[in-house]
């Protein structure tokens, strides 16, 4: 799909987007405008419930850790509203447990953080009976191992040595680990 391209959306463009990222959150909404859709922007899990509930969305995507909690509750919510809405959530700290439990409680797809526009739109528009491409800048395998080891510190409340117990792995290490700039 190329970077301009106007799609045909039918007469229900409705878009959601719920993501604490500010800057991110702009942008992907004036990618999605250019694109034909009528995005709808929320900064927290009470905004996108609220927006969800007065306006319920024909497409929604979701950060999956906002500042005041978890982007599921906005799934659900839209689910509760408008159960046949196309939902894809983001996140940074992909792994198949959270991929799995966003598709439980009613998203369409779940993509890893950076995601363009034209990931999300193939994601919010597939059938389910085709693959998607691969993405055309994955995750570097050194990206993936960082970004597991920050979930987990965070998981961990920021415990050093509860995560070092987690991921068996010396605490002087990860330490180091945690001192570097994250990989490309």
């Amino acid at each position: 799909m190329s970077q301009e391209q106007v799609l045909d959306l039918g007469k229900d463009n409705t878009l959601l987007l719920v993501d604490d990222d500010e800057p991110f959150l702009r942008r992907l909404s004036r990618a999605m405008e250019r694109r034909g859709f009528a995005p709808e922007t929320a900064e927290s899990v009470a905004a996108g419930q609220a927006s969800a509930a007065a306006r319920p969305p024909a497409y929604a995507v979701v950060d999956l850790r906002l500042g005041d909690g978890s982007g599921l509750d906005v799934v659900e919510a839209i689910r509760e509203h408008r159960p046949e809405a196309r939902i894809v959530v983001l996140t940074g700290y992909g792994a198949i447990a959270t991929a799995v439990a966003a598709v439980k409680v009613g998203a369409t797809d779940y993509l890893s953080k950076p995601a363009d526009a034209d990931d999300i739109i193939n994601a919010l528009l597939s059938n389910g009976d085709t693959l998607p491409p691969p993405p055309e800048n994955p995750m570097s395998a050194d990206r993936v191992r960082w970004e597991h080891i920050q979930r987990v510190y965070e998981l961990c409340d920021r415990n050093v040595s509860e995560t070092a117990r987690r991921l068996n792995m010396h605490r002087r290490t990860l330490q180091r680990i945690l001192a570097k700039r994250s990989p490309k």
